[in-house]
């Protein structure tokens, strides 16, 4: 197993501050529980860049700073636990794609490329959002309407908060990958 590089290490915090800034800008909010942002996108320009390993580094420090920098809504530990350092880190999962990525980037197939980061959003999309709603219908419960199942509102809201940041960094990425792929270059 390769070790990790300064360079990397470096990498991995300047790009969680960086998403811990832009979770700080306004985002699409649509009711009270469902919030759409494009801050998942330096996590993921990080895990086309350099894999996985450093994409989960960098969403648990993303998620270490919600929790010392007071973003985070807590309820217990546990919740916090899942919420801010497992569901954040699993944003890196979007790093098993990398090498696809880069190996495209270099035969420059351009569609290639974007085809595989709007994959590889997806799944780190899916990835946080999975602990999210894990963590909606234990700790989040008590919010769903007196009629409606609590596993069930957790799917549908963590469902359209995901589908909704899902597209929104998709579309983000393409445009800034596909005007500026150096920017996931692995040099």
């Amino acid at each position: 197993m390769k070790k990790l590089s300064l360079i990397m290490l470096i990498e991995a915090s300047f790009f969680a501050s960086l998403a811990f800034v832009f979770d700080l800008l306004p985002s699409i909010r649509l009711s009270p529980s469902i919030s759409i942002s494009f801050a998942m996108v330096p996590i993921l320009i990080l895990a086309f860049r350099w894999g996985i390993r450093v994409s989960l580094i960098s969403g648990f420090i993303w998620g270490i700073l919600q929790v010392i920098l007071g973003d985070a809504y807590i309820l217990t530990p546990l919740q916090a636990f899942i919420e801010y350092f497992i569901a954040f880190a699993f944003i890196g999962f979007a790093g098993l794609f990398y090498k696809v990525i880069q190996s495209n980037l270099k035969m420059g197939k351009k569609k290639k490329v974007l085809f595989w980061v709007i994959t590889a959003t997806l799944v780190g999309s899916v990835a946080r959002y999975f602990w999210h709603f894990v963590a909606g219908f234990i700790f989040w419960g008590e919010y769903a309407p007196d009629d409606m199942n609590v596993v069930l509102f957790s799917l549908i809201t963590n469902g359209i908060t995901m589908l909704g940041a899902f597209v929104l960094c998709a579309i983000l990425l393409v445009l800034l990958i596909g005007t500026t792929p150096r920017l996931i270059e692995r040099k």
